[in-house]
């Protein structure tokens, strides 16, 4: 398929992630631990042919120098989108101002806020925008 801009292609690839992640939830339930969700959606994701790559290091410029502080993005999907997989009572402004710093320091305009321990996922899914 092809795309006029980045944003059109992460905006469809949004739409692909969230259909990925009601299966997984519809299927696992709440309950589980973050890392048993992110493996579930990477395997959803490689069978919708979605490309995305897992723990995503995430360096950080600061005046010139390179500084590596551990950020990991959980799953960038096409270079064009970030995933935040959470598996809490309730997302937190901590959450969301996470998600919006690897936004900015990787420079992508879309991520995504996925929180499975919910009863209904369309309650724990935030979109964030990058500016």
């Amino acid at each position: 398929m092809a795309f006029n801009t980045l944003n059109e292609k992460a905006d469809f690839h949004s739409r692909q992630v969230i259909g990925a992640a009601m299966d997984v939830h519809r299927i696992l339930g709440p309950g589980l631990l973050e890392s048993a969700y992110e493996e579930c959606l990477c395997r959803e994701l490689s069978l919708r042919s979605i490309p995305y790559i897992r723990q995503v290091v995430l360096p950080l410029e600061y005046k010139g120098i390179h500084i590596d502080c551990a950020y990991r993005i959980d799953i960038l999907v096409d270079d064009c989108l970030i995933l935040e997989i959470k598996a809490t009572t309730r997302i937190k402004p901590v959450h969301e101002a996470q998600l919006l710093t690897y936004l900015r320091l990787k420079r992508v305009w879309l991520g995504l806020l996925i929180n499975f321990n919910v009863p209904v996922l369309k309650d724990g899914l935030r979109r964030l925008v990058n500016g």
